[in-house]
C-alpha cells in the first residue's frame, strides 16, 4: 500500500504544478495547446501500448460501436475540460480553476444521485448545500457566475460519470478517448500551420519542446494515478485528490499574485468546510460499515 500512496501523491503533486507548465506556453493560444496536448498524448499512449505488446488486447476490447461512442463522448468532455483549464490558467484565473476541482467531488456525488439513483445519507446533503451556498456567495463577490470553476467541475464531473459507465480500464480508456478526438485536433493544427498562425516550429525550440512534452506530462500522472487506484482504498484516493487544487490555489495566490481578499476567503472557506464535513462523514460511515457485527452472546 505504501507504494500506492506514493504513486497517488506523485500524481496529484504533478497535477498541482500544471499551472506553471501551462504558463510557460502563454504565448500559444489555448486551443492550439489543447490540440497539441491531445495529439501528443495519443502518440505517447499508443506507443506505450505497442511497446508493451498490448495492441492485440487493446484492439480486442476497444473497437466495438457502443464502446467507441462512449469514449468519443468522454474525449469531447475531457477536451472541453482541458481547454477551459489551460485558458483559465493563462488568463490569470488559477485560483478560480482550483475552485472547480474543489467543487468537483461534491458535484460528482450529486450527479450520482441524479443519474445513477444513488442515495445520499442525510448528513451528506449538508456539505452539498454548503458548497452551493459557497458558489452563490462567490458569484456575488465576483459580480458574475464563476463560470470557469463551474465549467471545470461540470465537464470533469460528467466525464467521471461517463467513465464510471464505460467498460475499459484507465490506460485503454484514455488511449481510445484521445484517439476519438485526435483526428479533429490534428486537422486543426495542420490548418493553423498552413495559415501561418501555428506556434509549433515558429515560436522557438523551448515552445516546441513544451508542446511536444504536453503528451508526456499528461500521461505520466494518469498512469501513476491508475497504479495508485489499484493499490490503495478509494477513501485514501479521495483524501489525496485535494493535493492538486490546494497546490494550484497556492500557486495562483503566492506565485502569480492573483487577487484573493477577505471576501474570497469567506467563499472558499464555505466550500472547504463542506469538503471537511463530507469526508469526515464519509470516513465515519465507512468505519461503521467495516466494524464486525457482534455475535449472539458477545459483550
Amino acid at each position: 500500500m505504501k507504494k500506492g500512496i506514493l504513486y497517488g501523491i506523485g500524481a496529484y503533486v504533478l497535477w498541482g504544478f500544471f499551472p506553471i507548465y501551462w504558463k510557460f506556453l502563454h504565448v500559444v493560444p489555448a486551443l492550439q495547446v489543447i490540440g497539441h496536448r491531445i495529439s501528443w498524448s495519443f502518440i505517447v499512449l499508443i506507443l506505450f501500448i505497442l511497446l508493451t505488446k498490448q495492441w492485440q488486447d487493446f484492439r480486442a476490447v476497444a473497437f466495438h460501436p457502443k464502446t467507441v461512442g462512449t469514449y468519443a463522448l468522454a474525449g469531447v468532455l475531457l477536451s472541453i475540460n482541458w481547454l477551459v483549464y489551460v485558458w483559465g490558467v493563462n488568463a490569470g484565473f488559477i485560483v478560480e480553476t482550483s475552485l472547480g476541482y474543489f467543487i468537483n467531488p461534491l458535484l460528482s456525488v450529486l450527479l450520482g444521485v441524479i443519474f445513477l439513483r444513488e442515495r445520499l445519507r442525510l448528513a451528506q446533503w449538508i456539505p452539498v448545500a454548503l458548497a452551493a451556498i459557497g458558489v452563490f456567495y462567490l458569484t456575488y463577490v465576483y459580480g458574475r457566475l464563476p463560470w470557469i470553476a463551474l465549467s471545470l467541475a461540470f465537464s470533469f464531473g460528467i466525464y467521471g460519470l461517463v467513465k464510471k459507465l464505460a467498460p475499459l480500464g484507465s490506460l485503454y480508456g484514455l488511449t481510445l478517448e484521445t484517439a476519438m478526438v485526435f483526428p479533429a485536433a490534428l486537422i486543426y493544427l495542420l490548418f493553423v500551420n498552413s495559415t501561418g498562425e501555428g506556434a509549433f516550429l515558429h515560436e522557438g525550440a523551448t515552445v516546441d519542446l513544451l508542446l511536444a512534452g504536453a503528451g508526456i506530462v499528461t500521461t505520466i500522472p494518469l498512469l501513476m494515478f491508475a497504479s495508485a487506484a489499484k493499490q490503495i482504498p478509494l477513501t485514501m484516493v479521495g483524501i489525496l485528490q485535494y493535493i492538486a487544487p490546494t497546490l494550484q490555489f497556492l500557486i495562483g495566490v503566492f506565485i502569480y499574485k492573483e487577487p484573493f481578499d477577505r471576501s474570497h476567503l469567506i467563499g472558499f472557506s464555505i466550500v472547504w468546510l463542506a469538503l471537511v464535513i463530507f469526508w469526515v462523514e464519509n470516513y465515519l460511515a465507512h468505519r461503521a460499515a467495516a466494524e464486525p457485527i457482534p455475535e449472539l452472546g458477545e459483550g
